[in-house]
């Protein structure tokens, strides 16, 4: 049994506890929260040791690994000091909002030999690892394109707080809703070239009304494209094409195959909790079964984008991204 802390527990740090609780060999015992008392019934009904102080568990030497489902900007300090502690590091996505802060967290927990993992759950979608394995295969031919788009009305329930922050959570959705399919394009099709992006603020908010493209040269000559709406309900469409056909995902289970001389061939995958997975995957490489599925070099390259897509929307030019 691997001993857990977590820091942060709003909507989605609770979604890892309760995913953490599918897997035997994960333990959340400890949790740190700015506001006890919102998160201390949360926390009682699940046993879990409760704490205002982060360093509570960097000093408690049962803590094996620290989940960290905090805003952004604390990444960087947090990530230094657990691995400082030598407790394993889960952190959500986005790890930093620049390559350098990533660099400098990865350099961290290598020089201390603790593993860090970044939480891209929807890598773990049957259909993603579908369209990855179709992708690498060869049946689709050289890929030429790739057209991605995921929103999420969520937004919409938003009011306040550090998602409403243009320091936090800037490029309208792409920090959010959109980093996934940057993190999509990244894994099928390798790193990027250079971005085109544009932010569309129709109102300020709250709720925020706006949106986000990016037009992408990959490193390998394919292009792409990508959007992203804040205020409209939950949609997500990524879709490969190559020279001999295209495939497309439209949700958790199902991808659509598409090639000449036949009719679309429609394939729907068991269901399976993408949260759960990614957490039995980190769970699998601190007991050294396998690397974890999102390497550092894919995390830099998403980053790599992602910065250049916000210099784009600033200055309206295309961005050259950061090589290597």
């Amino acid at each position: 049994m691997i001993r857990c802390a977590i820091a942060g527990l709003g909507r989605w740090g609770r979604t890892l506890v309760e995913a953490a609780s599918a897997d035997a060999r994960l333990k959340i015992v400890r949790a740190v929260e700015a506001d006890l008392d919102r998160a201390r019934p949360f926390c009682e009904e699940r046993g879990i040791a409760l704490t205002g102080s982060f360093d509570d568990i960097l000093a408690d030497p049962t803590i094996e690994a620290v989940l960290l489902a905090t805003p952004h900007s604390l990444h960087r300090a947090q990530v230094i000091a657990v691995a400082a502690a030598r407790k394993q590091v889960f952190c959500e996505k986005p790890l930093a909002l620049t390559r350098a802060d990533a660099m400098a967290m990865f350099e961290a927990c290598r020089a201390a030999g603790v593993l860090l993992a970044v939480g891209h759950n929807r890598r773990f979608w049957p259909s993603m690892w579908a369209l990855r394995q179709i992708t690498a295969s060869g049946e689709l031919g050289a890929i030429l394109h790739i057209e991605g788009h995921n929103s999420n009305e969520n937004s919409n329930a938003v009011l306040g707080g550090w998602r409403l922050s243009p320091e936090e959570s800037p490029g309208g959705g792409l920090t959010g809703a959109g980093l996934h399919v940057l993190d999509a394009f990244t894994s099928l099709i390798g790193p990027t070239r250079q971005v085109y992006a544009r932010l569309n603020p129709r109102e300020a908010g709250p709720p925020q009304l706006d949106t986000a493209m990016l037009a992408i040269d990959f490193a390998n000559a394919v292009t792409g494209t990508l959007a992203t709406v804040r205020a409209t309900p939950f949609y997500w469409r990524v879709h490969v094409f190559g020279s001999k056909g295209s495939a497309e995902v439209l949700d958790e289970v199902t991808m659509v195959v598409r090639k000449s001389a036949s009719a679309p061939h429609q394939i729907k995958y068991p269901a399976a909790d993408s949260v759960v997975a990614e957490l039995d995957a980190f769970a699998d490489t601190i007991e050294g079964k396998h690397p974890f599925p999102v390497t550092e070099a894919e995390v830099l390259a998403t980053l790599s984008a992602f910065e250049a897509a916000l210099q784009s929307m600033r200055s309206g030019q295309a961005v050259v991204c950061h090589a290597g």
